[in-house]
Formats: C-alpha cells, sequence, structure tokens
C-alpha cells in the first residue's frame, strides 16, 4: 500500500534466538515439516506444517515463532557482529561506525542508566506541567509532533502522540513530497481495544489502568490511581474519534488536503498557529489531513477536556514513550503489561540482544550498509532480479489473457508494470546520519535525538521533489514492501536466504517462497488499493465501468471467504480488512508458479522425495507461512493487523485449480471450493 499506502509482506520481522531449523533433504523439502497423515484437502496447513507445529515450542522471549523468525535467527548474528564490532573497533568520532558503536554501547550500559535515574525524565515532565492554558497546551502538542508513525512494520496508525507526521508522495502532485498529518494519541494497539466490552477485552483494560498507574507510581507521581484513571478515560474519548483501520487504509484519504488557514476552521478548538510554530511547520503550506474526522475530533477534545487529564495523559506517555532507556523498574513494568499482558510472552529478551536491535533501528541504514558489506552475496542479489524479472513478465501474460478485461486498462494495467522500479538488497544511495549526535554516555537522549532527527528529516522533505530511489525498508529487514504512490518495490537483503531462498534446493521451492514474496509484492500494485493508482503515482480510476465492477466482486467473494475462518470462536478475520494482503498472496502465488513453469521452458519438473513439481511447490508455499502465535498475540493480530494470520495465508492454495490436480483434492472434503467459488482476481 502507500502510506500510509505503504505495504510489508509481513508483521513478523524480529530478531531473536530461536530453536533449531527443521532438517532439510538433499531436495530441499523439509519432510519433517510435514503430516502426511492428513488429508490436504481437509487440513493443509496440518498436512504441510502439522510436523513442525507438534515439535515446535515459542521460546518464552518471543510471542510467536515461524518462518520469518527462522530467518531473522540466521542473520541475528550477522547483525551481532556488525554492530559490537563497530562498538569495539573505536572509530573516529563523527563517523557512523562509531555512532553505532556508541548507540549500542550506551543502550547496553545499564549501570549508567540506573546510576542517572529519573534526571533524563524530568526535562519532558517539566514541559508537561508547563501545560497551564489552551495555548501552552496547543504549543505542547506541537513541539511533541514526530515521524513516528510506523505503518510500514507494525501496521500501526497513530501514534502515541496526539498527531503524527508521514511523509508521502502528494497524491494530486506526484512529482513532490507532502506532509501528512495522522490521527494519534492511543497507547494501547487500536481503538477496538478501548470499545471491547467482552469479559477479556474488560480485563485488558482493567490491567491497563493497573499499568499506567504503577508507571505514574514509580515516577513519584502523587494522585497516581486517580490520574491513571483521568487517562484511561481520555484515551477512550480519543479513540471514540479514531478512523478504523479499514477507513485509514482508503487511498481516498490522501485527497483531504488543508492549507494551515484550513485547520481552525476545519478542526475547530486547538490552537492551530501555535501547533504549527512549536512543530516547526508555519511555513509549511498545505497538509494531508488523512483522516479529517478524527482529526477534527482531537482538537475538539483539546477545548472541551480538563488540562489536568492532558497533563496525565501527556506525563504517562512521555515515562512509557522511554521506558527501556530509564532504571529496570520501568522496563520491567512495561514489559509485563505490553509483553506479557497483551502478547502473552513470559520473558524480556536480554539486553545485549535489545541493544542489537535498538542500534539497527536507529541507525537502520549505517547498520545495513555493513551488513551488506560483510554479508549480502552479489550472486543472490542477481538471482533474485532474474526471477523479479520472470514474475513480472509472468504478471504480463496474465494480464494479456484476462477475458474480462477492456483493452484500454489492460493497457494502463502494463504501463504500471513496465514503469515499475524495483529495488533488490539494498539502496543506490545510502542516507547520511552526519546530523544525528549520538553519545556513548546518553541512552536517554539517543532516542530522544534519534526521533527528533528523523522528524526533521521528514519536514525538510516536504514540498520537495520525490526520489523514487529512495528506500522505505532498512537492508537487514527479513521482509519486503510496495509503495504504490512510489510504483516502487524494495526486497531487502535479509530475506534473500533460507527460508525463502537457497540456491541449492529446486527452483519449484524458491518461486514458490521467495518468488511468492516477489509476486505478492508485485500485486500490491494491483490490489484493491494499489489498483487506484495510475503508473505515475496519482491517485486515479484507470478501469472501465465494467472492470472495476468485475474486480470489485471478485475482491467481495475473498472478503467471504476469509470472513469465515475463526481462531477463536467468538473471533473472525476481517476480510474487508485484510484484503489487499488477500488478494497479493492470491495473486503473487498465482504469478510465481507461472513464473516458475516459464523457466522450465516446456520441460517437466522433476521428481523430488516422491512429490512433483506441482506438489513441491505448494508444499513449499504452504511451509513458508509455518507459524505458532500465543493466543494473546493471534488476539491482537486478528483485531489490528492487515494480513491474516499465517494458517490462513498459507490457504490462499484453496483458489487455484493447480493445487486440486496437484493434490487431488475432491468434492466433500473441508477445504473443496467448487470451480465458481475459487477466486481469480488477476
Amino acid at each position: 500500500m502507500a502510506a500510509p499506502l505503504r505495504r510489508s509482506l509481513t508483521l513478523l520481522a524480529l530478531l531473536i534466538v530461536a530453536p533449531a531449523l527443521s532438517a532439510q533433504t538433499r531436495g530441499g523439502l523439509d519432510l519433517a515439516a510435514m503430516d502426511t497423515t492428513v488429508v490436504p484437502g481437509n487440513d493443509w496447513y496440518r498436512y504441510v506444517d502439522g510436523g513442525w507445529l507438534d515439535r515446535t515450542t515459542i521460546p518464552a522471549d518471543r510471542s510467536s515463532f515461524g518462518a520469518f523468525d527462522m530467518a531473522d535467527r540466521r542473520l541475528e548474528p550477522a547483525l551481532t557482529d556488525v554492530v559490537t564490532s563497530a562498538a569495539e573497533a573505536h572509530a573516529p568520532a563523527g563517523t557512523e561506525p562509531r555512532k553505532i558503536g556508541d548507540f549500542y554501547l550506551a543502550y547496553a550500559d545499564t549501570a549508567t542508566i540506573e546510576r542517572r535515574g529519573l534526571a533524563p525524565l524530568r526535562p519532558d515532565l517539566d514541559a508537561v506541567d508547563a501545560i497551564t492554558d489552551r495555548q501552552s497546551l496547543a504549543r505542547y502538542i506541537g513541539s511533541s509532533l514526530r515521524a513516528d508513525v510506523d505503518v510500514l512494520n507494525d501496521g500501526d496508525l497513530s501514534t502515541p502522540n496526539l498527531f503524527g507526521l508521514y511523509l508521502e508522495r502528494d497524491f494530486a502532485r506526484p512529482e513532490q513530497y507532502a506532509g501528512v498529518l495522522m490521527q494519534g494519541g492511543l497507547e494501547l494497539p487500536d481503538k477496538a481495544y478501548y470499545q471491547d466490552t467482552t469479559a477479556a477485552g474488560s480485563e485488558i483494560l482493567r490491567q491497563y489502568q493497573r499499568h499506567v498507574a504503577a508507571m505514574l507510581e514509580l515516577t513519584d507521581i502523587p494522585d497516581a490511581t486517580a490520574k491513571a484513571a483521568m487517562v484511561l478515560a481520555l484515551e477512550s474519548k480519543i479513540a471514540a474519534t479514531h478512523m478504523s483501520r479499514t477507513e485509514s487504509w482508503e487511498p481516498s484519504n490522501g485527497t483531504h488536503r488543508w492549507g494551515r488557514s484550513d485547520f481552525p476552521s476545519k478542526a475547530p478548538g486547538l490552537d492551530w498557529p501555535t501547533f504549527f510554530a512549536a512543530a516547526g511547520l508555519e511555513r509549511v503550506d498545505t497538509l494531508i489531513a488523512w483522516q479529517p474526522d478524527a482529526i477534527a475530533g482531537l482538537s475538539a477534545l483539546t477545548a472541551s477536556e480538563p488540562l489536568e487529564s492532558w497533563r496525565a495523559l501527556f506525563t504517562y506517555h512521555a515515562i512509557e514513550a522511554r521506558a527501556d532507556v530509564l532504571p529496570r523498574r520501568f522496563d520491567d513494568e512495561s514489559f509485563a503489561f505490553f509483553g506479557t499482558t497483551l502478547s502473552g510472552v513470559t520473558e524480556q529478551r536480554p539486553r545485549h540482544a535489545r541493544a542489537v536491535a535498538a542500534a539497527s533501528d536507529a541507525l537502520g541504514f549505517a547498520v545495513g550498509h555493513l551488513y551488506v558489506d560483510r554479508y549480502f552475496s552479489p550472486k543472490a542479489k542477481a538471482q533474485a532480479e532474474r526471477m523479479v524479472h520472470d514474475i513480472i513478465a509472468a504478471y504480463q501474460r496474465r494480464i494479456d489473457a484476462l477475458d474480462w478485461m477492456a483493452p484500454s486498462t489492460k493497457a494502463e494495467a502494463k504501463r504500471k508494470l513496465a514503469t515499475l522500479r524495483v529495488s533488490v538488497g539494498y539502496p543506490d544511495k545510502w542516507p547520511s546520519y552526519d546530523e544525528l549526535d549520538v553519545r556513548r554516555d546518553d541512552a536517554y537522549g539517543n532516542a530522544e535525538r534519534v526521533a527528533l532527527f528523523r522528524y526533521r528529516k521528514a519536514r525538510e522533505k516536504i514540498g520537495e521533489p520525490v526520489d523514487r530511489t529512495a528506500w522505505a525498508m532498512v537492508p537487514q529487514e527479513v521482509n519486503a514492501v510496495n509503495l504504490p504512490a512510489m510504483n516502487a518495490m524494495n526486497f531487502p537483503a535479509a530475506i534473500l536466504q533460507p527460508p525463502f531462498f537457497d540456491a541449492s534446493r529446486p527452483p519449484s521451492m524458491n518461486y514458490a517462497s521467495i518468488g511468492a514474496v516477489i509476486g505478492h509484492e508485485i500485486s500490491h500494485s494491483f490490489d484493491n488499493l494499489g489498483s487506484t493508482f495510475d503508473a505515475d503515482g496519482r491517485l486515479r480510476n484507470w478501469w472501465t465501468p465494467a472492470d472495476l465492477a468485475h474486480f470489485q466482486a471478485a475482491g467481495a467473494k475473498l472478503v467471504a471467504q476469509y470472513d469465515a475462518y475463526r481462531p477463536f470462536p467468538e473471533l473472525h478475520v476481517d476480510g474487508k480488512l485484510t484484503l489487499a494482503e488477500n488478494i497479493a498472496d492470491l495473486a503473487g502465488v498465482t504469478a510465481a508458479y507461472d513464473a516458475w513453469k516459464m523457466s522450465l521452458g516446456g520441460r517437466p519438473a522433476p521428481v523430488v522425495d516422491g512429490f512433483t513439481g506441482d506438489q513441491q511447490f505448494f508444499i513449499a508455499f504452504g511451509q513458508t507461512w509455518r507459524t505458532k502465535m500465543r493466543d494473546a498475540l493471534l488476539r491482537q493480530r486478528v483485531m489490528t493487523d492487515g494480513h491474516s494470520p499465517a494458517m490462513y495465508r498459507a490457504l490462499t492454495v484453496r483458489n487455484l485449480d493447480r493445487w486440486y490436480a496437484a493434490f487431488d483434492v475432491r468434492p466433500g472434503e473441508k477445504l473443496y471450493l467448487a470451480p465458481d467459488q475459487r477466486v481469480r482476481v488477476w
């Protein structure tokens, strides 16, 4: 999607130490992962992954474990080497290796963090205490504006700050960047948490209020219990203003162009001139109000809610934002709620591993540059680029073969493919961290300066020419992304490794795993959201009415199919929220299959371990989605995630005729879909 229309492949990119990988045969199939006692047409996920599911235990410090985590396990020693080597090298001051090392050492230095106590936090608390009237409230909200909306990695369409700034290509003027103002103000993952009246939902809110009080008490804030109640009450009112995630993904939100002078009339309540001045946006003429009703609702709350409630809210948010670089009691309490209560994790990751991850996040491209220099194979890059070429060619053929699409629509779709910019491994130009100040003895200050550095970089680009070569992901992410407004894709170096890619195994399996990833991301240019952008990144309807109706009808069938999946009796997958990802899964694996067949040049695929080429392809695809997840996190994902849970992504094959033939899936079996019920999008 784009941005927030940016769509990544998965939300499970974590740096972890995890159980050993399953042993593969010489042919590359992971036979031990399978449960061949199961009929594929009755339980496909169990058939391809049942053995692995039976013997795999989620590590105590993880809320989930799957194929993406396996790739991360292979990545972790390399990143640890890169970061710790930078720390040991004593590079010259001001260089990127020195900054990486200093950030890591400061984060890992818990003795200094303990010794400094609450001193680093005091200026932030003093700034909150200075809110004495509506103008100073607006000044504080503006000064805390940050580019901290993370729609790419965790699907978050809001920020704990009251508003967030996002940088995106201007839909109306694609040659330049626009600043996007986003809804915010919540610490829980989504508005749905504040509105969940079930027993489980009510218990989470009770535990959250307890947690807020505990964080305030640790800071010696008086009347912590009463103020925690204020925080929950105000966040609940904030949640009521928010657009839902499904609504927030609509590309048409990018058309709400507000001049600075429009904000007081369109969103009355907040002292907007003071806000813009404090945010350093007084010279920005226009912003995109991505969730206009929410922005108006939040603004109204700043005028109607007591200043005491706002001070309580911002005090807690300031503490929570930096809990990991405050004394351990804060870190532990934050983990107890957000790690254990919300996600089911029982053990905090080791500090040194978190320090590596924090340094990699803070100086992502600097760490990524060192990583690819040491560990990324040019051969892997070349092979992936060839695969991209093959899958794009397969997609072109599929477009040509569509009997329901008009020639004019086909021409527009093929122009998008022809101009699609695909970047593999790493960016052509490396972003600079010259302006970022990192100090060896200041973990708290480093976190603050990184946030401000990112904000200033985003703010400076508003109105500037778009750089289509810029990357949205760092090379060390096990992930991939499509940027429809840019008509571009990134495939980071770290995903080009087992279990997604292995040069030693048959092409059928590589096309099914990394090939399906590539196809997935290409397909995002043509999902229900990406298809609303033309080749130039303009938000424009390039479909004939009949073609659009056909496409939307196919999407509606896919919505109904995924709505029927229930990981819990009382909770089903949201087919509308996950539609874009489900379309991409379906079109992606279909294009990857076609590309693999084309690569054979008419020759039959060799049989491996008794499995035909088609069977190898579909098994490898199903094993890409092997995942175990704690119930607490699974509930969270179903409520908030634009991706379907992994076990249902594996069931994408239900819509492919070739799967039925490969495994002799027959009517009466649980997963069987009649031919007219199989969804065919592209």
